[in-house]
């Protein structure tokens, strides 16, 4: 079997990520993509979990920036994550990846309420387990969701998966220039008020020493290279000796 450097994993995915090159809705190419990236990782027997956003669907801080109320703005970008779970897994399962959503918002008739321990039993049971509705609180972003899933089901990384190379010092889209950072620690990306995690997702990582990659999903194969310990991407931890 091929040695893979993390046997249990939390993805954490962007909604606009599903979006592809659509400003909104979900880009059935994309997810496509996305099912046999996790494919591959799954036939290396590595475990695998996700967090998916909803901004392809709805955003709630901009909602609430356009004057609706927080808490409210908030549970309707839960629901849009679960439009994105649901949608993953149809796709997942038609590859032949057995898939588990758990939903932090009771849904029975559409998916598993989440349970720690039904979480993990399913992991172990080499299911793509797929957290919903972020944690089911408002005020948290998925973010927060991600760093909080992936601590309760002891996982060894969390894989952040995005459009650009890594964390850089500067917008890479907006500033050709920009310079990427090969590794940083979470009071570095604290400090520097980087845009890769909201701050209590970063905060939970560091108080918890959770290692985090921030890696470019778009680009076919380098979720497989990640889990292989390839060298890529922006690596995160609580080495207060990196810069």
């Amino acid at each position: 079997m091929t040695p893979v450097q993390y046997r249990r994993i939390l993805l954490k995915i962007s909604g606009e990520m599903l979006a592809g090159n659509q400003s909104y809705g979900i880009n059935a190419d994309v997810l496509t993509t996305l099912a046999e990236e996790i494919r591959e990782v799954v036939h290396l027997d590595v475990e695998v979990a996700l967090v998916i956003g909803g901004g392809n669907i709805f955003r709630g801080m901009a909602a609430t920036d356009s004057g609706m109320e927080r808490a409210s703005a908030d549970y309707m970008g839960m629901l849009a994550t679960m439009l994105n779970a649901l949608a993953l897994q149809n796709v997942l399962e038609k590859t032949g990846i057995s898939t588990r959503v758990l939903s932090a918002i009771e849904m029975r008739e559409l998916v598993e309420s989440y349970i720690r321990r039904r979480a993990i039993r399913h992991l172990e049971k080499k299911r793509v387990v797929i957290f919903a509705a972020g944690t089911g609180n408002p005020y948290f972003t998925t973010d927060t969701a991600a760093a909080l899933r992936a601590m309760e089901i002891k996982a060894d990384v969390i894989l952040k998966g995005t459009k650009v190379n890594g964390i850089y010092d500067a917008d890479p889209v907006g500033n050709p220039s920009a310079t990427m950072y090969e590794k940083l620690s979470f009071l570095s990306v604290l400090n520097k008020s980087l845009k890769v995690m909201d701050a209590t997702a970063i905060t939970l990582c560091m108080d918890n020493s959770l290692p985090l990659i921030v890696f470019n999903l778009t680009e076919p194969g380098n979720l497989k290279r990640v889990v292989l310990g390839e060298k890529m991407g922006t690596l995160v931890t609580h080495d207060a000796a990196l810069n």
